[in-house]
């Protein structure tokens, strides 16, 4: 387990009578990408949610860097973390949703330093200059003062990724990072995302640009009506796949 970041044991979660993860084996390598593919409704982006409690999970366990996510075992029964706990747990894991979800009355400095200062009660000076840092690195150092309606679709995605970064995550979540953006926007958020990889972090990726997951990834997970179908090396998932239902579904979007 110590080189591992995230791993999935029998993870269930339904939505009312649905079932919507039907038992999910997973793990994630410290330092390593990870693509979930799969058409929509396969339940990708809820297992990206149960990964940091944003849902919780009604059967199995979820560990990010060692810890049970959103629950405590005792005498091999779980009891439900009181919310903040909860949310303690959820520091470690960074997520960055397809709308960017930026504070519109804010502008871009003020939506990175919000919450490592009024969260994690460190010192505006220090982290006013880490933010700088994160701006300079995700390519947007003089738009800090400028407001997320004067930004692009890519540039704010930018901003969402330096506003995850600056709370330190050890892990990052990506759920469908490019899919609101216009196609010739695409590259920019890719290209920081990339990046990222090359220095280390741990992030799982939701995502529909194969391009990008045959590139960076370590791991590409298939997944299906809520299963894991397939998953491996890039090489292996795309360029020579096991399962019937996986090469049905790249004849369809390769």
């Amino acid at each position: 387990m110590n080189t591992v970041m995230v791993k999935a044991q029998g993870v269930r979660k339904r939505f009312g009578a649905t079932e919507i993860l039907k038992g999910i084996d997973l793990s994630v390598e410290r330092g390593s990408v990870t693509c979930l593919i799969g058409p929509s409704g396969s339940g990708k982006t809820t297992f990206l949610r149960c990964i940091n409690h944003l849902e919780k999970v009604d059967a199995g366990r979820l560990y990010v860097d060692r810890q049970l996510i959103g629950y405590s075992e005792r005498n091999g029964r779980l009891h439900e973390m009181k919310p903040r706990q909860t949310a303690r747990s959820r520091l470690n894991a960074g997520m960055v949703f397809q709308r960017f979800n930026l504070f519109p009355h804010m502008t871009v400095l003020e939506n990175i330093v919000e919450a490592p200062i009024h969260v994690l009660g460190r010192p505006r000076d220090e982290v006013t200059a880490e933010a700088h840092v994160l701006l300079d690195r995700v390519g947007l150092g003089n738009r800090g003062q400028a407001y997320p309606r004067e930004l692009s679709g890519g540039q704010q995605q930018r901003i969402a990724i330096a506003r995850a970064l600056a709370m330190k995550p050890k892990l990052l979540l990506f759920d469908e990072p490019t899919s609101a953006l216009d196609p010739e926007l695409v590259g920019e958020v890719l290209d920081v995302m990339k990046s990222l990889a090359e220095a280390g972090m741990t992030m799982v990726v939701v995502t529909h640009e194969l391009g990008f997951a045959r590139e960076v990834s370590d791991q590409i997970v298939f997944m299906d009506q809520g299963v894991v179908v397939e998953a491996g090396p890039p090489s292996e998932v795309l360029g020579n796949p096991q399962q019937e239902r996986t090469r049905a579904f790249l004849s369809k979007v390769l």
